[in-house]
């Protein structure tokens, strides 16, 4: 099939091997605009242009997909289809009607749940023991078109949403491919969403890092685990920020403690709420690296009923 592919991150990189692989001809990519990063504010362009220009595919990246001008491009290719994955910008109904088969977009949630721009965060975040990918056919709304195709995957209760993302991202690329596949074959059977089901998986802002130490263990270790690796979970110890990257349960608890004291050092262990611990595996002190807690320990005093807030 003759495809437009739409997309911007990391996340939708391996779905352009895939659909090539698969023998479709991408004969165009639209991506975000890149933007500054570093200390040195240095223009770096997205995973998925950078991807693109491997293979010699045409980039765009318009600012708006409303003047006209993206429309124009799709009317001068005349794509068979137009396959959507982490874009980042809403589409137009000129836009999803254009391609022949329309647009088809690739979300990283058991939709109707987790619509929205973080699905992969907000499930290890609330605890969710399963999730997956779904495609659908898109409409005007957001994620509420016909489901086309889902897999599913367990989540390991200790699977950070860093690793959930590779890992649901290698699963996207399978079922855009299959998806593609029955389109082909005429065997899809769209499905329409029960908006009742539905909820919303809002952006990531740092105003959900502070850690709650009077939250149960499991409460917290779904945060720091959800939050990770960015923008990741915050606390305050002796003054200074502490984030933690990584966290274990523990079946350590005093009664005696308050929530946010360390009840222990060797595994660094902190009292939650519920008569319920949780063990800092991974932390980054303020204007330090990334490392294991034991590390950190073996330069750095701590005493036993220091207070994390």
């Amino acid at each position: 099939m003759k495809i437009i592919f739409m997309g911007t991150p990391e996340f939708a990189v391996p779905a352009i091997d895939a659909l090539m692989e698969a023998g479709h001809e991408i004969v165009a990519v639209f991506s975000q605009p890149d933007k500054p990063k570093g200390r040195g504010y240095t223009l770096t362009p997205p995973p998925v242009k950078v991807k693109a220009l491997e293979h010699n595919i045409p980039v765009y990246q318009p600012t708006s997909m409303k003047d006209g001008e993206a429309l124009r491009i799709f009317e001068d290719i005349q794509p068979d289809v137009a396959v959507v994955i982490a874009y980042g910008k809403i589409l137009p109904k000129e836009i999803l009607d254009a391609p022949k088969y329309g647009c088809i977009n690739v979300h990283a949630s058991l939709l109707p749940k987790y619509r929205g721009a973080a699905p992969i965060q907000w499930s290890v975040i609330d605890g969710e023991a399963v999730t997956g990918v779904t495609t659908q056919q898109m409409d005007v709304g957001l994620d509420t078109g016909d489901m086309l195709m889902k897999t599913e995957t367990p989540i390991d209760p200790d699977e950070t949403a860093g690793e959930l993302h590779d890992r649901l991202s290698e699963m996207s690329a399978k079922l855009i491919v299959d998806t593609l596949a029955a389109l082909e074959k005429g065997e899809l059977h769209p499905e329409k969403q029960d908006d009742a089901q539905s909820c919303y998986a809002k952006m990531l802002t740092k105003e959900l890092c502070a850690v709650d130490w009077r939250k149960d263990a499991r409460t917290v270790h779904n945060q720091i685990r959800g939050l990770s690796p960015w923008p990741v979970a915050v606390a305050v110890m002796e003054g200074k920020k502490l984030k933690i990257h990584r966290s274990a349960l523990s079946a350590l608890s005093s009664d005696a403690a308050q929530c946010g004291e360390v009840i222990c050092l060797n595994p660094f262990t902190v009292q939650c709420g519920g008569h319920t611990a949780i063990e800092l595996l991974e932390i980054q002190a303020e204007g330090k690296k990334r490392m294991k807690t034991e590390d950190y320990l073996r330069g750095h005093k701590i005493e036993l009923g220091t207070i994390l807030q």
